[in-house]
């Protein structure tokens, strides 16, 4: 199976010469339940999620901050938030993260630490600080989240139609996550009655991203993501997958975000 991967990969059309020029721009989502399994006892969900990718100098910086009201056909409603925190070296080698989710307003996770690759396509380490001092081996290859967005902007832009990588967000205390992504034809820019805009007029892709977790016996993703990717690294609208039931995000605004003077 492996060698079958790797012969995969090395059918991808070569990466165009210049890479993905991201737009450092905050976005607001409305979150709502999308499909339901008759069994998954979900009945609803509303909330709304803001994602900010900002850069800064050497680096990138990602701010994803979430509020969801989950109801349940038995039981009472859960409300979980969560805040995200990433910086990622431009390079893709160097990698920060810090997560924190409440469920109805106690804590139930807390993630801190770093990650550092050794060299490009060369393996290296995670140092976990909570919620317990430990240190993961990451395996050759692997990618931190922003060099994957731009991994998948490139390989789109030249006409793959799938790619597999090993992705660490920081996420949860695991290890990295195999992240297949199946890229469909390009969208049109906008609608023809939408008003301009300077971040969505952009050309873009329909991206279905299945994460499997570290288990390579595993045949079923844990979730799907499915998303309209641009090429500057917005993402108009998206669906989480989770099997039984799915979680709609549908973009409200979008603003830039200034770069930085370096």
């Amino acid at each position: 199976m492996r060698a079958v991967l790797i012969a995969l990969l090395a059918m991808l059309p070569a990466a165009r010469a210049h890479p993905a020029e991201i737009a450092p721009h905050r976005a607001l989502y409305t979150m709502t339940l999308g499909s339901t399994a008759s069994d998954s006892g979900v009945i609803g969900a509303t909330g709304a999620m803001e994602y900010e990718w900002g850069e800064a100098c050497g680096g990138w910086t990602i701010v994803q901050r979430y509020r969801l009201r989950m109801r349940y056909a038995e039981g009472s409603d859960v409300e979980i938030a969560s805040s995200f925190v990433t910086w990622e070296s431009k390079d893709g080698l160097r990698y920060n993260f810090n997560q924190r989710q409440t469920r109805n307003g106690k804590l139930e996770q807390e993630i801190r630490g770093n990650a550092q690759l050794d060299g490009p396509g060369k393996g290296g380490h995670a140092v976990f600080t909570k919620p317990r001092a430990q240190t993961l081996t990451l395996a050759p290859g692997v990618l931190f989240p922003s060099a994957h967005t731009i991994l998948l902007i490139n390989q789109a832009e030249a006409g793959a139609t799938f790619v597999t990588r090993q992705v660490f967000d920081g996420s949860s205390d695991e290890n990295a996550v195999q992240v297949s992504a199946v890229i469909g034809a390009k969208l049109v820019t906008k609608p023809p009655t939408a008003e301009p805009n300077a971040l969505l007029d952009r050309p873009g892709w329909r991206v279905r991203l299945a994460f499997f977790p570290e288990d390579a016996r595993a045949e079923e993703p844990d979730y799907e993501l499915g998303m309209d990717l641009l090429d500057n690294g917005v993402s108009r609208n998206m669906v989480i997958d989770y099997g039984d039931y799915s979680i709609r995000a549908k973009l409200d605004d979008i603003e830039p975000i200034a770069k930085p003077v370096c």
